[in-house]
């Protein structure tokens, strides 16, 4: 919700702005109201609504000074001035001076339906820009645009930072009722991350105030699935690492539906016995408990309530075992080390990365024989292609399309790299990246609505993507 504040001296004008619009439709909440300028500004200051609907003339000060004050200190708050008839040429300089618009007293209700939608359009492209540049700052670590960006990184002599991730269903959650922060010393700046994903960037001078608990009984009532909590850190440079750490703890999900609330400290030495078991299927062959294997696995990291870094570790040791076997067909088997947001794009949960160690190790096991003729599988494996070209703006999962077009998962990476040279990632990704570009440079969308209708339901992983592809992110690439 975009946050209003109403300064009027006179009370009824106050009542009147309020009674006009239909805040709550249109996205905005009324945090304030006014008749005294001076307790307007001290409550301008300590707040920075989004949003401030002022008279044009009032004793002391007026709505031209409450504007100019709010610019000369750089506070992120526009301003609606509000005047009469005869003071018409006050509000034609008050838009000289940068004021999104005006209203005439008395106020004529068939107009204020059109101004609140014109208000609401210029905040959501304003808050469209403004997050694709903290996107691009904190994707690039480019200290200096963070420092700017972030408002307590140049006040302050030394300043503590915290990232929260946090996965949710319907509309983006009050951070005011969900961050154990109020009434202390702290700056909170929201990043839309995806559809249902938010990252949190939470900066004070005190560290003291960084540490809270967290209601599991709210989070409920509000539709989060999860929310990650980094470690705390007064160096700007780790922030790239603190954003990694909160997503890795929300990312909780991937394990189990609802997460609830997850500190980061990954117990990387619980996977050992993991690992173990995969080497003494290789070594000792012991291929008929395999299935009791992987679901063993499963039961063992609930059991121990591991994470996300606890799956990083095993996928990564698991394909630095497999790659080592005595076959040639594992270079086919599209094992590759993947960081965890990798693993989240390509596996849809930890029961189908379980589904696909175990495919991998029958497959090493029955050394790749095929039971189905290979002009059948390669007709099979041509449609799915073509419906994977048609969809590829969609989830995609290789576990589901090789069960939809009847060839066995592991099969399917080796038809890949033997008859189009890439893995099945790759070839997703750059079916993606390419309809990225093309839009960036052929259509005026929002980077956040490329992203999604390229594929990408994460738009701070599709930044990371496209730079790692194309050298630069997506909002340089659009001005090149």
């Amino acid at each position: 919700m975009y946050k209003v504040m109403i300064v009027d001296d006179e009370t009824w004008a106050i009542r009147g702005i309020r009674n006009a619009f239909d805040w709550e439709k249109y996205g905005f909440e009324v945090i304030g109201q006014f008749t005294s300028a001076y307790k307007a500004w001290d409550a301008i200051r300590a707040d920075e609504p989004d949003l401030v609907f002022t008279d044009i003339r009032m004793p002391d000060i007026s709505g031209l000074d409450l504007m100019k004050r709010a610019k000369t200190q750089g506070l992120n708050t526009e301003f609606v001035i509000v005047s009469g008839y005869a003071e018409f040429e006050y509000a034609q300089e008050a838009l000289r001076f940068g004021a999104l618009d005006y209203i005439l007293k008395p106020l004529d209700v068939d107009m204020t339906d059109p101004l609140i939608a014109k208000l609401a359009m210029h905040f959501s492209r304003s808050s469209s820009v403004r997050n694709q540049l903290l996107l691009d700052a904190l994707t690039s670590g480019d200290q200096d645009e963070i420092k700017r960006l972030l408002p307590l990184s140049n006040g302050a002599t030394e300043c503590y930072y915290r990232v929260f991730a946090i996965y949710y269903e319907g509309e983006n959650p009050n951070l005011r009722d969900l961050l154990p922060l109020e009434g202390k010393p702290v700056q909170a700046v929201e990043v839309e991350a995806g559809p249902g994903k938010m990252l949190v960037v939470v900066m004070t001078g005190d560290m003291a105030c960084l540490e809270g608990t967290w209601d599991d009984a709210v989070l409920r009532e509000t539709g989060i699935h999860a929310v990650g909590i980094s470690t705390i850190s007064s160096q700007l440079k780790h922030m790239s690492k603190l954003l990694k750490e909160a997503d890795l703890s929300a990312s909780q999900v991937f394990l189990e539906e609802a997460a609830g609330v997850v500190h980061y400290g990954p117990r990387l030495h619980l996977v050992k016995p993991c690992i173990e078991g995969i080497h003494r299927f290789i070594q000792e062959n012991p291929y008929d408990g395999m299935a009791v294997y992987i679901q063993g696995l499963q039961e063992y990291f609930r059991e121990h309530h591991l994470g996300m870094s606890e799956v990083v570790y095993l996928w990564n040791q698991a394909v630095g075992i497999l790659i080592n076997v005595d076959s040639l067909e594992w270079k086919d088997m599209d094992l590759e080390f993947l960081n965890h947001t990798e693993i989240k794009e390509r596996f849809e949960d930890f029961e189908s990365l379980c589904s696909f160690l175990h495919d991998v190790l029958a497959s090493i096991r029955q050394g790749n024989q095929r039971t189905s003729q290979e002009g059948d599988i390669l007709s099979c494996f041509n449609r799915m292609i073509a419906y994977i070209d048609r969809h590829f703006d969609q989830k995609l999962y290789l576990k589901d399309l090789s069960g939809q077009f009847f060839i066995n998962q592991v099969y399917c990476c080796q038809l890949f790299k033997k008859n189009l040279g890439r893995t099945f990632s790759e070839y997703v990704s750059e079916l993606r990246l390419k309809k990225a570009r093309e839009l960036l440079k052929q259509t005026e969308l929002s980077i956040e609505e490329i992203a999604i209708k390229a594929g990408y339901v994460d738009y701070y992983y599709f930044n990371k993507v496209f730079k790692k592809h194309c050298g630069m992110t997506p909002t340089k690439f659009r001005k090149s």
